[in-house]
Parts: structure tokens; sequence; C-alpha cells
């Protein structure tokens, strides 16, 4: 009935859109298996895709021809550049979707893709032979064979979803849970834990007040994520802002005795950085209200996401306490929110290709490896495909290392630290910030995906070659062209910088802060003509390069020494218990990782300076 498919990819969540188009973007033949192929792509929770850090991930997927960005730059309603008043290492993309829109295009997508094949059933466990994956078993019994498998689960192993006392077997609301999978990983040695997350009530929006909430409208210029030519935005749907208040909790606090993250129902560690509104309460007990996102789900419909509100409460002490917020008076609730465990895998158990250890040609991808977020769980879907693809093809793994890519800190910490709740990504998290911009993901990362052998690049590739050219005529042109003091300094005077006295060059003047080509160039003719050749995101980024050129350079020299480190390989037949100078707690990591480099060995939790420094007398350096 099946042939032998070079991939299946279990799951239908954005890290399995994205692996399933990776794989099939590379040339290999795939099967994606989901129990509902009409939730294909789903938001599940918000209704947005980026945010901080979060939308240089979406951007480096979209530079390696994922299609995250291309599907919400045809379905945003609302867009914004976060972080603008910080420097461009902190500008992150954040863009509302219309949630079915954004479902329908990435369905639509996939579709179109010839080596794409759909089966829609539950995939309960993976056939095994000789310690290599070698396809799925399905719920009526089927036996799908493959050369690889990629695991993309989400919340739906042994998923469970809490209201107050009430507790079900689901992996998303309405939707059951996967059952198998985890039973078996276990009996193959796998190590499982648990984790949770939740998500807060819907609303209808024609019950709500909006004139007593701030409203939050998107930028007067939107952008895009995409590299490609997507639409552009015409017309935005702006959000609104609103707070809780202390009648809000004493009314919540009634529920506390029926909660399950209090009582103890719940046994999963729950994501830090998004705490449900019960939780916010109680850790944070000397503020009298929280700030509430209010966030519409799409064009035509009034349903409202509560951003903010996200509980796991008995249904009626929420719509209770929704009631006393301000603008929700009269509130209408479409369904209350829930808390959900569900079953994940320590990453220390993958390689950086996200192959296991274990069982060769399985890859995992997304919350199974203890993340949260669309993001995330599409930047390791992509790393996934591509190199399950590899793997089948007999070539060399695709490993972003830290001063590639946001998703390769992103991977090297889930594989070295691992983590024992959500792993969200965050600009703090990585090192080489300034290196890792949201606008130069092209740049860093398109020819490394066409090197690999990623199909349909020429247009993509021939983009960055003429954004490289343009950054260095602009920059070539500002070091060239004088700038008269007499033409200029109303303008500096007005941003309160120092006028000038005698002619200098440009890109002297654009090196003090608050100056910029934008605003410069209505002083000067000659440079106005010029940049008329270059679009905005061009000139931004020469921009950008040119002020924080000393900035650039030093991380630059620091990525340098990290890849001599990494040029020094380990391997993984060392036998650290015969290295009696390392520490007993870095030999167990060192153990349990098996790190193939120097670098990567640095970077594992408990594996000392003292510990590399032995290391590196015994590899002879």
């Amino acid at each position: 009935m099946f042939p032998e498919y070079d991939v299946i990819v279990v799951g239908g969540g954005h890290a399995g859109c994205e692996a399933a188009v990776a794989a099939a973007n590379m040339g290999s033949k795939v099967l994606l298996a989901t129990m509902n192929m009409n939730t294909i792509a789903q938001m599940s929770c918000n209704p947005a895709i980026g945010g901080i850090a979060k939308g240089q991930i979406v951007r480096e997927i979209d530079a390696m021809n994922g299609y995250t960005g291309i599907v919400t730059d045809h379905t945003m309603i609302q867009f914004r550049m976060l972080n603008m008043s910080k420097g461009p290492a902190m500008w992150s993309p954040r863009a509302q979707s219309d949630r079915m829109e954004f479902a329908a295009k990435w369905r639509h997508m996939l579709e179109q893709n010839p080596n794409i094949d759909f089966w829609q059933e539950m995939v309960t466990g993976i056939i095994v032979k000789d310690g290599m994956a070698k396809g799925v078993y399905t719920s009526l019994g089927l036996e799908i064979p493959s050369k690889s498998v990629i695991l993309t689960n989400g919340t739906f192993l042994n998923g469970i979803i809490h209201i107050g006392s009430k507790q079900m077997g689901g992996g998303r609301a309405g939707e059951r849970s996967a059952k198998g999978i985890t039973e078996q990983l276990r009996e193959l040695g796998f190590e499982s834990g648990r984790m949770k997350t939740g998500t807060p009530p819907r609303v209808d929006g024609r019950s709500l007040n909006w004139d007593r909430m701030e409203i939050q409208p998107g930028d007067e210029n939107p952008g895009t994520f995409s590299f490609t030519k997507t639409p552009e935005l015409s017309t935005q749907r702006p959000c609104h802002i609103t707070y809780t208040s202390p009648e809000v909790h004493e009314e919540l606090k009634k529920g506390f005795k029926d909660s399950p993250m209090f009582n103890g129902r719940i046994q999963g560690i729950g994501p830090r950085y998004c705490p449900s509104i019960e939780d916010k309460i109680d850790r944070f007990a000397e503020r009298n209200r929280h700030q509430l996102f209010i966030e519409p789900e799409g064009r035509k419909t009034c349903e409202i996401y509560v951003n903010g509100f996200s509980s796991s409460l008995p249904e009626d002490i929420q719509y209770k306490a929704l009631k006393k917020i301000a603008g929700f008076e009269n509130v209408k609730m479409f369904r209350p929110g829930y808390a959900i465990e569900y079953d994940f895998f320590p990453p220390q158990q993958l390689q950086l290709s996200l192959e296991t250890k274990l069982i060769r040609n399985l890859f995992f991808a997304g919350q199974i490896n203890g993340t949260t977020g669309y993001e995330e769980a599409g930047g390791q879907g992509l790393i996934a495909g591509i190199n399950a693809h590899l793997k089948v093809n007999d070539q060399s793994p695709f490993i972003l290392n830290r001063y590639d890519a946001y998703i390769g800190v992103l991977i090297d910490d889930l594989v070295n630290k691992g983590t024992n709740e959500p792993y969200r990504m965050f600009t703090s998290r990585a090192e080489f910030r300034i290196l890792l911009r949201q606008d130069n993901a092209d740049l860093r990362l398109t020819q490394k995906a066409a090197d690999i052998g990623m199909k349909n690049m020429e247009d993509r590739l021939f983009s960055v070659h003429e954004k490289q050219n343009a950054i260095h005529k602009i920059e070539r042109f500002s070091k060239d062209f004088s700038v008269d003091p007499g033409l200029v300094n109303p303008y500096l005077e007005s941003i309160g910088s120092a006028p000038l006295h005698q002619k200098i060059k440009l890109h002297t003047v654009i090196l003090r802060p608050n100056v910029s080509f934008e605003d410069i160039r209505r002083y000067l003719p000659d440079a106005d003509r010029f940049l008329d050749n270059f679009s905005k995101e061009y000139i931004d980024s020469a921009e950008i390069e040119m002020k924080y050129s000393g900035y650039i350079t030093k991380e630059q020299e620091q990525a340098d020494k990290l890849k001599r480190l990494e040029q020094v390989q380990l391997g993984t037949g060392i036998n650290y218990e015969n290295i009696s100078s390392l520490s007993s707690e870095g030999r167990e990591k060192l153990k349990h990782i098996k790190p193939l480099n120097i670098g990567q060995a640095s970077r594992i939790s408990g594996v000392s300076p003292a510990d590399i420094s032995v290391l590196l007398v015994h590899m002879g350096r």
C-alpha cells in the first residue's frame, strides 16, 4: 500500500511542517503523518509569529528556504518591529496572524509540493531494526516503511488537559492525545519527563468595551519576515492593552483550592517566562495588577485571545474574574483556558543534528525536546528535515553553530545543557547577538543552505549577492562623499549633535548617535539621488554595518576563537575513564553527552575550564 519513503514526519504542527518541506525541498520523498489534517499548522496558543529573538529565528528559517516567514507575510493582520529604542541586535519582528488563514496557507503550500504525501492516522510506534528507524506503526496496524523518521509530536504524547478539578486526555482542546510512542521509546532506553504549558480563555470581541482599553496599533510602515517578494500589509487590525486589578486577583484566588497547579495534580514543569495568571498572583503577590494583551484571532472573526491570562482554574472562576477586568464587564467566553501536561524527552539524548544517539535515523524536533513556541519548533523542524535527508543519502550532517544562527544557539543549548523547564529563546541566550541580527539572516545562511543541496535557491542567492553589493557600494560612497557643513548643520543642531566646522566624510557623520541615512539624506541632494538606487532594507543594513563595525569585529574575533576550539575533534571513541585528571562531574557529563569537539565540550554544564585544559593536553594541544 505504501512505498518506502525517505522521511516520515510524525506530527503536523510547526516543527512537522518545516521538517516536511525541508526534506522535500532537499529532494526526499516525504510522508507527513498527522492525526487530523484539518489542524495542520494550527496556532494552538496565541495567534502571533515572532517577537524577541523568535523573530530572528523566523528570518533564519526563511533564509534557508523554510516557509514560516512566507506564510506569516501572507496572513498577518498586524506587524511591529520590537525593541527599536535599543540597538539593532535587539530589533525583533513580530506579527499578529489570522489564525485560520495561517493554517490554510501552510496546508496549501505543503500540498503544492510534489515530494510530500499525507496520511491521517495516529502513529503508535517506530519500526526499529538493528538499531535503526525503518518506518512507523499506526493505530490501524499498518506498517509504513521509510529510511528515517522525525518525531514532532508537540503536546500530544500522553497529553492531559486540566481545567480546575477536571482532567481529560488530549493533546489540544477537542483533540485526543497520542499513545504508544513514549512507552516504546522508554523500552528502547530513552529517558522521558513531563512538562506543562497552558493557554488563556478565548472571548467574544463583540462583548468587549474597547474604549476602556489602550490601543496598540501596528507600525506605520509595516515590514515583512520573508526575504522573498511577499505581499505588503496594507490594512492592519489593532491590538489592545488592559490590566488585571486587586478585585480580579481576589476572584481568582477563590479557585486556588481547585487549582491543579497548587494541589499537586499537575506534575510537569511549566514555562518560567509565560506563567499562568494564578502563578503570577502567587509569585508576585506585591503587584496589584498585571498587563494583558487583547489580540484578535483574525480579520473575519470576533474571537479574541486574552494574552497574559493563561489559566487552569475552574471555568466559572475564570469567567467571573474576566468580568472584573476593565473593558470585560459584559464579556462572553467562547472557551476557558486550560493547562496541558505532556511527555518530552530530555534533549541531551540527541546529537547536534537532532538525530537520537540511541536509534540511528530517528530525529526529534519541537516540544518533544522540551521547547516552547512556534518559532523554536519550526527552527528545529527545519534542521531535522535537512539532516534526515542528508543521513539517508550518506552525507555529513548540517550543524549550525552558536555564531551562525539563533537556531544554532537553541540546538546547542538543548543538546549540551538540556532543559528542565520549557525552553524559550531570548536574545540574552546568544553571545554573538550583533552578528545574529534579524536583518542579515539571509547573508548568514542562504549560501549555507544552497551549499548542502537545498533546491530552488537561485532567486534567493541572487538577492543575497545584490544585497551584499549594495551594502558595499553604500559604504564606499559614504567614505568617499564629503559633507558640506552648511547643508547639514541645521539637521545636526536639531537633534542635539555638534555642528560641523569643515567638510568631513559622510561615513564619519553616520557614525554619530541618532544620525541616520533616512534623515540626513534630505539635506544632501547628491547623497539622496545616490541612495534612491537602493531599497530601505539595504540602506538600513549598510548603516548598521557601519555604525557597529567595532562591535561586529570584536564578536567575529570571539567567534573565530570558538571555531578554532571546534576544530579540535574529540569523536565518540574517547574513553574518559582513562583520563584521570578530569573532575568526576566533568567525566560523567562528557561520557553522557559525547561531545564531538572541544568547543562543544566547553559548553556542557559541569565541564570546567580545567577539564577543557586536560582534554587539550590529552589531544596533544
